[in-house]
């Protein structure tokens, strides 16, 4: 291996910590504080992995058992478990949610990503596909299938279609800008 080599490697890898922290720090909600406040001139931190609410998940847990038919209570479950980086405990709640109500695209695509976080790829694409049978416009989910096509599959070019897609699709939206940044990156590190 010559010298020059490990450089698309790094930069590679550095998008590919860049993506991830994005995907885990937008499934979070706004804080409305944080709104009002100028922000820092530095990219803030990626944000700690909340501990979860044992109270809370139990809580929810005995409403899901009194209440089999309410998708609402399934998808906080998964969202807790989610947010906690427990994506082995939220992929039974989100499956349970859309067995429930198939249209919920959030809720499939956030199973997609939690497939994707479990090293299982095949599954994640084929969540998003049925995600986009629902909304063919989801930004949201266009994005993730730009990322996992491009860091579970390294099909660079299926990735960078999907991105385009997303900038297509939603010109100027959070999943755009971070479509735009991907792809720059991307390009810079496979010129």
């Amino acid at each position: 291996m010559s010298r020059t080599e490990p450089l698309p490697l790094v930069l590679s890898l550095a998008l590919a910590g860049g993506l991830m922290g994005w995907i885990i720090w937008s499934q979070w909600p706004a804080d409305p504080v944080a709104a009002t406040q100028t922000p820092p001139a530095q990219t803030p931190p990626v944000p700690e992995v909340p501990p979860i609410d044992e109270a809370r998940a139990v809580e929810l847990r005995a409403a899901a058992e009194n209440a089999p038919e309410d998708v609402q209570v399934r998808v906080d479950l998964g969202n807790l478990y989610f947010d906690a980086h427990r994506f082995e405990d939220a992929i039974p709640w989100f499956e349970a949610a859309l067995a429930l109500s198939p249209e919920e695209v959030e809720v499939s695509t956030d199973l997609g990503v939690a497939y994707y976080y479990m090293d299982d790829t095949d599954r994640a694409l084929l969540q998003f596909a049925r995600s986009l049978d629902v909304a063919p416009a989801h930004a949201k989910t266009i994005l993730n299938l730009g990322i996992v096509r491009a860091f579970g599959k390294q099909n660079l070019e299926g990735a960078i279609e999907a991105w385009e897609e997303v900038q297509r699709v939603a010109p100027g939206s959070p999943e755009a800008l971070a479509a735009a940044d991907a792809i720059e990156r991307l390009r810079a590190a496979h010129p």
